[in-house]
Formats: C-alpha cells, sequence, structure tokens
C-alpha cells in the first residue's frame, strides 16, 4: 500500500517527468486555420464580377451568389428570402456592403436556422465548414444542350416541307432566300418562264 502511494504520489505530482499527454493541436490554432480559408473564399466572392474591387467588403448579390454555391442558402431552412433579410440586418446603417467580420455575424444568424438541432457552435462549424476552400462558378459559358428532343430538333436534316429549304446540304442556314419565295417579275405576266426567248424564237 505504501509502494502504490508512492507511486501515486510521484505520477500525481505535476512535475512529474513520467506524465505525458498526446500532442494537439491548440484549439484557436484550428479555428484560426479554418477562418482564413473563410475568409479566402469571401474575398474571391466579394471580387467576383468587379475587378476594381479590394475583397475587403461585399454586395448583397455576391452574398447571395456565395450562400447559394456553397449550399447555405438550401431552399428550405435557409432561402433566398432569409439570406437578404440577414445581410441588411448585419450590414452598417446606410451602407451597401458587409464587411468580413459582419460576415461572421451573418453566418451566426443563419447557422442555427441552417442546422437544427445542433448547438450554436456545431452549426456555425458546420456552416463554415461549407463555405471554406470554394470559389465562385463562372457564368455565361453556356453550351449547346443535346438533352432530350432537343437534339433532334436541331438537327435540319431530318427537316421536311418549307422548312426543308431554310437550309443547305451542310445545315447552315441560307436567311431570306430560303424564307421567302423571290418571284421573277421582269416579264409583263406574273411568274412567266419565257423571258428572254422571244428573240430566239422570232
Amino acid at each position: 500500500l505504501a509502494l502504490l502511494e508512492t507511486v501515486c504520489g510521484e505520477c500525481m505530482s505535476s512535475s512529474c517527468s513520467r506524465r505525458s499527454s498526446a500532442p494537439s493541436l491548440p484549439t484557436s490554432f484550428v479555428h484560426s486555420n479554418k477562418m482564413s480559408e473563410v475568409e479566402n473564399t469571401f474575398r474571391k466572392f466579394a471580387v467576383y464580377g468587379d475587378t476594381s474591387a479590394s475583397g475587403n467588403d461585399m454586395t448583397g448579390k455576391n452574398f447571395s451568389k456565395m450562400c447559394k454555391e456553397c449550399g447555405v442558402m438550401d431552399g428550405k431552412a435557409v432561402t433566398s428570402t432569409d439570406i437578404d433579410i440577414v445581410f441588411n440586418k448585419v450590414k452598417t446603417k446606410g451602407a451597401r456592403t458587409i464587411t468580413f467580420a459582419e460576415f461572421q455575424q451573418a453566418m451566426k444568424e443563419l447557422c442555427c436556422k441552417r442546422f437544427k438541432g445542433k448547438s450554436p457552435e456545431e452549426a456555425l462549424q458546420a456552416m463554415y465548414g461549407l463555405i471554406e476552400g470554394k470559389e465562385p462558378s463562372s457564368v455565361g459559358a453556356t453550351k449547346v444542350t443535346k438533352v432530350g428532343g432537343v437534339e433532334r430538333l436541331t438537327d435540319t436534316s431530318k427537316y421536311t416541307g418549307s422548312h426543308k429549304e431554310r437550309f443547305d446540304e451542310s445545315g447552315k442556314g441560307k436567311g431570306l432566300t430560303g424564307r421567302r419565295d423571290l418571284s421573277d417579275n421582269s416579264g409583263y405576266v406574273g411568274a412567266y418562264k419565257g423571258a428572254g426567248t422571244y428573240d430566239k424564237t422570232h
């Protein structure tokens, strides 16, 4: 028993060299690392569509785009109306943009709505998990769709009747020539086919 007390006394001592704990990153470090990723995403969306933007503040339009593309706005728990309300709530009165600090406040407002049933801290972390590392998608690179009946409808080789006359063999449109019957009005009689043959026969 005395031996046990000696061992326990040694191990319970705060200065005991035998005591060791598993190395772990401080919570503040992990949090700051995540926040830097979120801030990078914020800046990328903040400058989207505006080459003169500094990236320090974000417009309501870009905030909405970010929430939509990152999955913050799911159309059920969080709608576009919710996004607009929160944006106007956190921004400075009279301002048209929000700073990153105000953006963080907006995420705190939305996280519990988006992740119901989770604690505020868990919900906020889950929210930042949706955002970190994301980039705005480009708009305008529209491709020709080949889905369903569209491919059949755009295949000019399958056209019949008057529509067939609007395209040449390669499928290129003839323009006005293919849309209208251009009649020859050079003769005295309408649609006369023998123009220029009189001198040859008489």
